[in-house]
């Protein structure tokens, strides 16, 4: 019963949920999630950290990048987020955030810098 209210709590934050639905559709790394919901690294890497630490994405590294992936193990969170995917047109600013990682490449070089 706790994950699934600790989940909720989680999709309560506007931020963590439109990270949660990226990292459905792909893995990205900290700068790619900045440039998509047009957010500064620290606040998204603060979201990351909460969501990483109650277990509902992971992180691997890959050279020089941290890449996270959606880690929802339990069948009914994953419908949870199945089911705000199937009915996106019903939420625009995540449709928006969707839509932008056809450009993840061009927010990836910002962390060569």
């Amino acid at each position: 019963m706790d994950k699934l209210i600790n989940f909720f709590k989680i999709l309560s934050d506007e931020t963590r949920l439109r990270i949660m639905i990226l990292l459905y559709h792909q893995e990205l790394c900290v700068c790619e999630i900045c440039g998509i919901l047009e957010l500064s690294q620290p606040k998204v890497s603060k979201h990351l950290a909460k969501l990483r630490d109650m277990g509902f994405v992971r992180d691997d590294r890959q050279e020089q990048f941290i890449f996270y992936h959606l880690n929802l193990k339990d069948p009914v969170l994953k419908d949870i987020v199945q089911k705000i995917v199937d009915n996106i047109e019903n939420y625009p600013v995540i449709q928006r955030d969707v839509k932008r990682i056809a450009q993840k490449e061009k927010f990836l070089q910002l962390c060569k810098r």
